[in-house]
Parts: C-alpha cells; sequence; structure tokens
C-alpha cells in the first residue's frame, strides 16, 4: 500500500479570499474564533463541534423557518439525532424563492434540458415558479395532501421536476423511478409507498432508438391499487396514454396539460414542515431482497445540499450543473438542489455517447456550465478515445469536473489535468443512503493521483476493522461516527428495526456504510469498493435479488448467480463493464435458452443489465446460512486467490466453488501467465 497518492495540484494560495468556502471559514474564523489556515482546521472544526458547524451552515445561507429551529444538534444519537427540533421548513421554499426579490422573477436559467426526445428546452426561474404554481393545484385538485406520497415513472425533464417540487411544496412525498426500469423493478419499488398519485411518461427515444413504454406504465398503475389518479405526461411523438390492460380498470389518464391549466399562475404556496419530514424517498439497489425505500427529509436534504454544493462544488448565482443522470439515481436529487444556491441545473435525456462521446462536452459549452459531473468511466472513455474537448469547444466556464460513482484510476486524474489546466478535479464517494458524498474534493483541497482529497465537512469518516478500532493505512469499513443531517429519517413503513440493522448493527451507534476504503495519514481516501454485490451499469443501480426474482421464475433455471466486474485500466471506459449469470438448469443450456433469459431479463429490468454472458455452472456457491456467494465469485474472477477471496469454511460446499476458480485460471493463462489476471 502507498502511504498516499502523488499531489497533482495543490490548492489555489487565495482560497480563501476567491472561493465560497473560503467567505465560510473567514465566518468561522470572525465569530467562532476558530483559527483555519488550511481544510484540515475546517473539517477538525465542523467535527469536533457539529452543533456549531450545522447551526453556522443554517445562518449562513439564510436557512428561514417560520418558528425558532432550536439548538443544531438537540440529541446526539446514532440512530435518533434530533436535528433543529423547533424547525418548519419546506424545501422546494428554499428552490423556489430567493431572498433577493428582484431575482425571484428574473430570467436566469434555471433549467436547460437537453431530450433526443423532443427539441430542448430552456427554463428561466420565474416561469419554473409559475409552472410549480400551477402542478401544485392541479395536484391539490387530485386530493394530494401532506404526507401522501406522488411517484413519477419519468425521464429527467423539466415536467419531472417541476411535479417533484409541487410535491414538496404541498408536504407530501416523492418518488422517482426512469422509464426504462421493467414493470417488476418499478412496482418492488413504488408498491411499497402505496402512491396516491403516479405520472409517466409512454415513451423515449435513446439514441436512434424508439422505446414504446406505453404497456409498462399501463401494468404500473395496474399494480398500485392504491392509486387516485394517473397523470400521463407526452413526450415528444409519444403524446397518447397507455391503454387499459385487458381485465384491469382504466385509472382515468390526466393529460398533464390538464393538471397544470391554471387561470391564476400565482406563486406557489408551501406547507411548513419539521425538519425530519419526509421529503422524498430513494430505493436501494436490492441486492439483499426488496429495495429499502430510503426516506429523506426536508431538513436534512436542504442543509446537507446548501453545504455540498457551495463549499465543495463551490457553486452559486449564475453557475450552472451539468451531470447525466436518470431518476433513478441520487444524483439526480443532488442536480435539482443546484436552484438552492441560485445555479442552474442542465438536463440530459438520451444516450450519452450518441451520436458520439462529445455530446456532453458539447453541452458543457453550450450551457456554459460551471460544474460538469462525468462518471469514471466516461471520462476513461474520452481518454481511450484521445478527445481533447477543452481543445474542440469552448469550455472556458468549467471551473471544476466531478467525478462519482465509481473509483476513477489514476490515469484518469492525470487526463483531466492535463486535458483541463484551469479546472479542479473533484473526485468523490457518498451515496443513496445519504444522497450527498462523505469524502471528496474541493476548492480548499489538493488533487491526489488516483486518491480521494479526504472526507466532506461535518463527515466524521474512518476506516475500521472487524473489531471496530480505525485504522490509517490499511483497508477497512467506511464509518461515520457522529450524525448527519441527511441519514435518513428511516425506511418508508419500517418501525425502525431494518434501517437499525442496515447501519447501525455491525458497529452499535456507529453508521457502517458498506465501502471498503482505506485513510491515509493525510486525510487522502481511497475506496476499494463495495462491500456488498451492488451492480451498477452506467449510473443504474440494481441488485442481485431482482436478477434473481426474474431467472429463477423461468421454466428450467434451478439457481442462479449474477457478478459485475466493472470496468478496469484496461477496459473500454464505457462504465458498463462486464455482466456474467451464472445458471443452473435442469437440461443442458443452449443458444435458445440463453436467450430466453436475456430476453426475461430486458423487459423486467433495464437493458442496461442483460448480461454479458450466461454461464451454465453444475451448483451455486453458498454459505452455512443458505446465502449466495456473490462477493467471493467476485473476488475470483477479479483475479484474486481462492485463499484470500473464499477463506477456506466459507461455503458450505467447498466444491461449488472450483468451476469459477477455474474460470479465473484460464482468464489468467489467457493473459499473461498465472498471476491471478482478473476475467475479461
Amino acid at each position: 500500500m502507498t502511504a498516499t497518492g502523488r499531489m497533482l495540484r495543490a490548492p489555489r494560495e487565495d482560497w480563501k479570499a476567491t472561493t465560497r468556502i473560503g467567505a465560510f471559514a473567514r465566518r468561522v474564523e470572525d465569530v467562532h474564533g476558530w483559527r483555519v489556515d488550511a481544510y484540515p482546521d475546517l473539517w477538525r472544526w465542523s467535527v469536533e463541534r457539529p452543533s456549531d458547524f450545522w447551526a453556522e451552515v443554517w445562518d449562513h445561507f439564510g436557512v428561514r423557518s417560520t418558528a425558532d429551529p432550536g439548538p443544531a444538534l438537540a440529541e446526539e444519537a446514532m440512530p435518533g439525532a434530533r436535528w433543529f427540533p423547533g424547525a418548519r421548513i419546506n424545501y422546494a421554499r428554499h428552490l423556489l424563492e430567493d431572498a433577493d426579490p428582484v431575482r425571484q422573477r428574473d430570467g436566469d436559467t434555471a433549467l436547460f434540458a437537453y431530450s433526443q426526445t423532443r427539441e430542448e428546452i430552456r427554463i428561466g426561474f420565474g416561469e419554473l415558479r409559475e409552472r410549480v404554481a400551477q402542478a401544485r393545484a392541479g395536484l391539490r385538485r387530485l386530493g394530494v395532501r401532506e404526507g401522501d406520497r406522488v411517484v413519477g415513472y419519468l425521464p429527467s425533464i423539466p415536467e419531472a421536476v417541476v411535479a417533484f417540487l409541487a410535491t414538496a411544496s404541498l408536504g407530501a412525498v416523492w418518488a422517482s423511478c426512469a422509464p426504462e426500469f421493467g414493470v417488476r423493478g418499478v412496482l418492488d419499488r413504488f408498491g411499497q409507498l402505496e402512491p396516491t398519485v403516479l405520472l409517466g411518461v409512454t415513451g423515449y427515444r435513446y439514441g436512434a432508438k424508439r422505446v414504446d413504454r406505453s404497456e409498462e406504465l399501463a401494468a404500473i398503475a395496474a399494480g398500485l391499487p392504491g392509486l387516485r389518479a394517473a397523470v400521463h405526461v407526452p413526450y415528444g411523438e409519444f403524446d397518447r396514454p397507455p391503454e387499459a390492460r385487458q381485465g384491469a380498470a382504466d385509472p382515468g389518464w390526466t393529460d398533464w396539460s390538464e393538471l397544470t391549466a391554471s387561470a391564476d399562475p400565482a406563486a406557489p404556496e408551501y406547507a411548513d414542515v419539521p425538519f425530519d419530514h419526509p421529503l422524498f424517498v430513494l430505493f436501494s439497489s436490492g441486492t439483499t431482497g426488496a429495495p429499502k425505500p430510503i426516506v429523506h427529509g426536508h431538513g436534512g436534504i436542504l442543509v446537507e445540499h446548501l453545504k455540498n454544493h457551495a463549499l465543495s462544488w463551490d457553486l452559486g448565482p449564475g453557475d450552472r450543473l451539468l451531470w447525466y443522470t436518470t431518476t433513478a439515481w441520487m444524483m439526480w436529487n443532488a442536480l435539482v438542489s443546484a436552484l438552492l444556491v441560485r445555479a442552474g441545473a442542465v438536463l440530459i435525456d438520451g444516450d450519452p455517447l450518441r451520436p458520439d462521446p462529445e455530446l456532453q462536452w458539447r453541452l458543457a459549452a453550450r450551457t456554459r456550465a460551471t460544474v460538469v459531473g462525468a462518471a469514471p468511466g466516461y471520462l476513461m472513455r474520452c481518454r481511450a478515445d484521445g478527445l481533447d474537448p477543452a481543445a474542440a469547444h469552448d469550455l472556458s466556464s468549467v471551473r471544476q469536473i466531478a467525478a462519482a460513482g465509481s473509483p476513477l484510476p489514476p490515469e484518469g486524474y492525470r487526463w483531466v489535468l492535463d486535458r483541463f489546466p484551469d479546472a479542479l478535479l473533484n473526485v468523490g464517494s457518498g451515496g443513496t443512503d445519504v444522497c450527498s458524498g462523505l469524502v471528496q474534493g474541493g476548492p480548499a483541497q489538493p488533487v491526489l493521483e488516483g486518491v480521494i482529497s479526504g472526507p466532506c465537512l461535518g463527515v466524521r469518516a474512518e476506516a475500521w476493522d472487524e473489531r471496530g478500532r480505525p485504522v490509517t493505512g490499511e483497508l477497512g469499513e467506511l464509518v461515520v461516527t457522529r450524525p448527519m443531517p441527511s441519514m435518513p429519517v428511516g425506511f418508508w413503513g419500517d418501525d425502525g428495526t431494518r434501517y437499525r440493522d442496515a447501519y447501525f448493527a455491525h458497529y452499535p451507534g456507529v453508521w457502517r456504510h458498506g465501502d471498503w476504503v482505506r485513510f491515509d495519514d493525510d486525510g487522502g481516501c481511497t475506496v476499494a469498493g463495495r462491500s456488498d454485490a451492488t451492480l451498477n451499469r452506467g449510473g443504474v443501480r440494481l441488485g442481485t435479488a431482482e436478477f434473481y426474482g426474474v431467472v429463477e421464475e423461468l421454466d428450467g433455471v434451478e439457481d442462479s448467480l449474477v457478478v459485475h466486474l466493472e470496468d478496469g485500466p484496461g477496459g473500454d471506459g464505457s462504465g458498463m463493464g462486464r455482466l456474467i449469470l451464472f445458471v443452473v438448469t435442469r437440461t443442458p443450456l443452449d443458444e435458445e435458452g440463453r436467450a430466453r433469459i436475456t430476453t426475461a431479463v430486458r423487459a423486467a429490468l433495464s437493458p442496461r443489465h442483460v448480461p454479458d454472458e450466461v454461464v451454465e455452472v453444475p451448483a451455486v456457491p453458498r454459505n452455512r446460512t443458505g446465502k449466495k456467494l456473490e462477493v467471493p465469485v467476485k473476488r475470483l474472477l477479479q483475479g484474486r486467490p481462492r485463499a484470500e477471496a473464499a477463506p477456506p469454511g466459507v461455503a458450505a460446499d467447498e466444491s461449488a466453488l472450483d468451476p469459477f476458480e477455474e474460470m479465473a485460471r484460464d482468464a489468467g493463462q489467457e493473459g499473461a501467465g498465472r498471476e491471478g489476471r482478473p476475467v475479461r
């Protein structure tokens, strides 16, 4: 293990005078008497005095409450921390209403929407406020009240943002899925919430491909028996609502234009709700069962995103955030939150690599993006294709390039800094669980080759060994030892048991995130991967349990196991990696059987999750409690020795691991000898 990554760029010497985190640091010095010479000083204050830190975030960004919010951290416990117990706030108000009335209805672009299904759209802050007011009135006519759930089967388009903010303004609860998800994947998520209203599209274009989703939308509506209303959102050529399924009741589709019809587009009103009132539900990947419905609150998301967007991403009025994401990923929620700091959000719907990989850079130039977010796989694809985006396009507006979703190899760091000498590379890692970053960089931190700069402000992140001892310079479990406001309110429909088991059972009273990490002496962080077997292809996350629910219902399939081998330095940079599905069948598997399996996966889950290979094996390895050994199999296929990947005693039947070890050995021999080369 190396002690740290080579420093590629030091923080700007004038960061305290020229950046938003610098202005915050000066305020901390003036108000609290805490000397801040460098980022570690500010971080240490933020985690040693969390109540003071979050109160300062509240005051610095002018969070508005209609009641005395009380102390920032009234009770420090995990789980069960109590933040701003007296607050009455609304997240949507802070996106749509500015303290400066001159800016409330001006033409500053709030949303720039690029689509491969229809023409581009730009919406100013004033127009956005009117649209939200109209949608809010429409939802009220449909009977939506505080606490009801409104769900969207929608792409990343302005209508999704409007519906989300209208829902939030009412104190109702939002959740969304991208329309590439199959019916089962959606119902596994939305079905847990018992939604009142469903909004959806009946199709979209992905590059040159036309994708009709009318049957899926009809099936989703039929599978949500508690629905009181369904709204069809016309999208390009997909302008008609779906027909009712045979034998199912017609939900009586309301058109989006009818929902938003209002003679008086007045400013929206806002329900003032407690700090921890549910704002939206994000879903886990479903690795160990039904996707966990993770509830995030108005207050936690508000203060966390104010802190993150302004102090880490250095966003403010007039800036623009571009990040390719679907509505199924937490990055979509973070993208919308750019409006909190009066920055615009660039929405992209379609194939991000069509007509060519330059698309995102062209959009960045056209929209004058300030921060460009990208998957590491996309950056590596650009590098492999020999692209020089800053030479080909006017990207002088770009101050930061942010990367998240998977590790960025060291050569990716060098490529970004070579091609964008005036931009800061900010690599981070966090997740759906906190809807933000736990570790990342920023204007006050150095850029270290192959290493994330350090923990975020307000995040006491450490690596722990199995005995619960902090470790430095070696891999351990990523933990957070003091509460954060954006830790979930809980899981929907849970009495607290599932939530506690998910994060606090391994180390009582301490958040265990599920990542395998190393912290160096200087705070630099290396994320080695997930502790579980989550699948993440091109920014769409699904769990292995969802694969099994589809595959193992097929006639002739007795058992299955799926692993995702992420792109490495030698990958093609697409971010898709290699997905291998292993099956146990009653009769030998032929090409017709393989085609039947891939067709079922495509229909029920999503096209991105069609396996690259379907391999027949005699048995699926399991531990002694019957759990499939997904991670040990993945480690074997990545080239690790068997004794390290699956130590003796882990498998109930050791011989079940033999075919996987042989597959990895064969791949190593085809590569360069028997040195444990990964399967490619």
